[in-house]
């Protein structure tokens, strides 16, 4: 998930404005943050630090897709499918994983009695 969506949703589920952001990261304005979660620009270092302590998360989350992107045991099929599992709403992913454990459990029962 690009970071500027990342930043959105963990606002959103914080219940932070982006002034209130804004005022716990050093040396940047409300139109900055406006930027980042825009993806017009993006944080520094520093900055990224003081947006994974106003969001009480991990900075390496904020830049989970450039991480993943980098996962050398990821393939190109399991890029896109989590790309289209975080696309859907919580009642969809719930039916998605339930499809999907439903046949990774069928593929390992067949394989047994295979």
């Amino acid at each position: 998930m690009p970071i500027d969506q990342t930043l959105r949703l963990l606002a959103r589920a914080r219940g932070l404005t982006v002034a209130e952001i804004a005022a716990a990261i050093p040396r940047a304005g409300a139109a900055t943050v406006s930027a980042w979660m825009r993806g017009d620009k993006l944080p520094g270092r520093d900055q990224l630090d003081a947006l994974a302590r106003t969001f009480g998360v991990p900075a390496g989350a904020l830049l989970s897709e450039l991480a993943s992107t980098l996962d050398p045991a990821r393939t190109k099929g399991e890029h896109g499918l989590l790309a289209a599992y975080r696309a859907l709403n919580t009642r969809q992913q719930g039916a998605l994983l339930e499809v999907a454990r439903g046949m990774a459990g069928h593929g390992a029962g067949r394989r047994k009695h295979g």
